[in-house]
């Protein structure tokens, strides 16, 4: 049994550096940012916790952001390009689980994580995480080990093949549960 908030996201969004010319306030996912700020260089965080694209509909480099202030978080996180759209990420309360899978389609090699692993190599013997199935919780995936690199945020549900996400040719070596703590 699970229990998913969905209420208490809140971000602010700003078209230049250090909060500065208009801005735009979300509470929920937007898949295009374009159609309120031509650009997008700066971010609060008031509430909740929320990850940022680098491509419309949720595509491309993924960044996970708490509750803050990026004043500059093209430089901070080593964005190329500025935010276009973002995903806010509800609140779980409750178990965690997760199927993680050596090849796409869910082939290969599977491991089942109630935990983070912070190295699918050493702890599972897996040379590399291709697909998944999310059971309970919310994830991020990253590319390196000790949650280092570029990641990506898997809710409940089926991936068949992480190169449909646009993300290129990433490898997942470690994964991370998003607790309540971060919130």
């Amino acid at each position: 049994m699970f229990q998913t908030r969905l209420h208490g996201g809140s971000i602010v969004f700003y078209e230049d550096r250090n909060f500065q010319g208009r801005s735009y306030e979300c509470s929920s996912d937007c898949a295009d940012m374009s159609s309120y700020l031509s650009r997008c260089h700066s971010c609060k965080v008031e509430r909740g916790c929320f990850m940022v694209y680098d491509r419309i509909n949720f595509m491309g480099n993924q960044f996970f952001l708490r509750r803050g202030e990026y004043s500059d978080y093209m430089s901070m996180m080593g964005m190329n390009d500025c935010i276009r759209s973002c995903r806010m990420i509800p609140m779980h309360r409750g178990s965690y689980r997760m199927r993680i899978y050596e090849r796409e389609n869910f082939g290969g090699q599977m491991s089942e994580l109630m935990n983070d692993c912070d190295n699918i190599m050493d702890r599972h013997r897996m040379s590399n995480c291709m697909s998944c199935q999310v059971m309970d919780g919310h994830w991020l995936m990253y590319e390196q080990p000790h949650f280092r690199g570029r990641m990506m945020y898997m809710r409940p549900g089926e991936y068949r093949s992480f190169m449909n996400m646009g993300m290129g040719s990433m490898r997942v070596m470690s994964m991370r549960r998003i607790m309540d703590s971060y919130y």
